[in-house]
């Protein structure tokens, strides 16, 4: 009974652990998400406002639009995750021996 008990604790501990590092990639993977859609923001002004180009506007607009998509990409994906890591917090420690 005590070595089920002492392996029921350990298992229990490294699924907290991999829950706790799989929260923290998802964290990791927001962040990109944003610095990537600020990427495109500052490309879009960058564009426009050193080369001069006749259609610069518009090429600025469109890598605004751009970076608006992959922000909310972003959140999406970043809610979707965060909803099925706590979905699977659950099932920790329903283990029979």
């Amino acid at each position: 009974m005590k070595i089920e008990s002492a392996l029921n604790k350990d298992l229990i501990l490294r699924e907290n652990l991999a829950i706790e590092r799989t929260d923290m990639a998802i964290d990791r993977t927001l962040l990109s998400f944003v610095r990537t859609a600020l990427y495109f923001a500052i490309a879009g002004m960058t564009i426009n406002s050193v080369l001069h180009l006749s259609y610069g506007l518009f090429v600025e607009i469109v890598f605004w639009v751009l970076s608006v998509i992959i922000l909310s990409l972003g959140f999406y994906k970043y809610v979707q995750q965060k909803r099925k890591l706590r979905a699977s917090k659950k099932h920790i420690g329903n283990y029979k021996f």
